[in-house]
């Protein structure tokens, strides 16, 4: 065990060297470019190069490096069967803290972000999102026996001493705040073993996040006594907000974005998205045919 943790930290190590060589190379390549044309040309650059670079934030189950250094999750698996039909055969994997991962992208760190990323109407302005290809209530990870009784975030809005745990650069802090949590009870950690750990030395009361996401972590740490809220979907300014995860591209890149739409289309209707999605935790329930067009085109929060 202590050598594939040595070996996955060095992995990461490694990989955020490089990647920041990458970002100076990339980003001196791109300085002065505008927006491609006529939809984009990354498909075919990525077909002659045999690769892809995902930009991810080894969050397990979206997409992370296991103990044999490889990159898997959810998301990995299902663009390494998008990308093989595509004809691109290798997944790079570069990795970066989730709030830094739509900066990555415009620099040119990584070619596509396969992170889960929640599609919202604010990032819609940043990036092209592909179709979601999975939907996953909110909710709350509590002491055992949830003692504040919290099931929504008017719930913590209401509590004037409840003290908010959330991920760095995810939707839950902005749904907290519109529904009038204010940012002084809300505190922000790296990934989901920190926030667990917080609600375990009683620094928070409670940690924001997919349902999917606290599952997969409070998996990890069974002897823990907390519980996980029942899902929910937050209402803001009195529409439902869908957690729901995509891939991302730079704007431009429409012609790719189309052709992973319509494999993934393929994968929906066959069932096997469901198939690779379900060593992750991920069921029917999880399933979704919402699109990207819906997701951003709703107002913003």
């Amino acid at each position: 065990m202590r050598a594939a943790t040595l070996d996955r930290r060095n992995f990461l190590l490694g990989a955020a060297g490089g990647a920041l060589a990458v970002v100076a190379a990339t980003a001196c390549s791109r300085v002065g470019l505008g927006a491609e044309p006529d939809g984009g040309t990354l498909l075919e650059r990525l077909r002659e190069r045999g690769e892809v670079r995902v930009g991810f934030a080894n969050e397990s189950p979206y997409g992370f490096i296991n103990s044999e250094a490889e990159l898997t999750g959810e998301s990995p698996e299902v663009a390494r069967v998008i990308y093989q039909r595509l004809g691109v055969e290798r997944l790079v994997p570069i990795p970066s803290e989730f709030g830094a991962l739509i900066s990555g992208l415009k620099v040119g760190l990584f070619d596509m972000i396969g992170a889960g990323m929640s599609v919202t109407p604010s990032r819609c302005e940043e990036v092209l999102f592909t179709n979601p290809h999975f939907i996953a209530p909110a909710a709350f990870l509590v002491p055992a026996g949830n003692p504040q009784g919290i099931r929504t975030f008017e719930d913590v809005a209401a509590k004037p001493d409840f003290r908010l745990g959330v991920l760095i650069g995810a939707v839950e802090a902005d749904y907290a705040e519109a529904s009038g949590v204010p940012a002084s009870r809300i505190t922000p950690y790296a990934d989901q073993p920190s926030g667990l750990d917080a609600v375990l030395t009683d620094r928070v009361d409670g940690f924001a996040l997919t349902t999917i996401s606290l599952k997969d972590a409070l998996s990890k740490r069974q002897d823990a006594p907390l519980e996980i809220t029942p899902g929910f979907v937050p209402i803001v300014q009195g529409r439902p907000e869908y957690t729901a995860g995509a891939f991302a591209f730079l704007p431009d890149q429409t012609n790719i974005v189309n052709a992973f739409n319509q494999q993934l289309a393929e994968l929906k209707a066959s069932g096997e998205l469901l198939r690779i999605m379900a060593p992750f935790g991920f069921s029917q329930e999880e399933m979704t045919n919402l699109t990207s067009a819906e997701l951003c085109s709703a107002p913003a929060s």
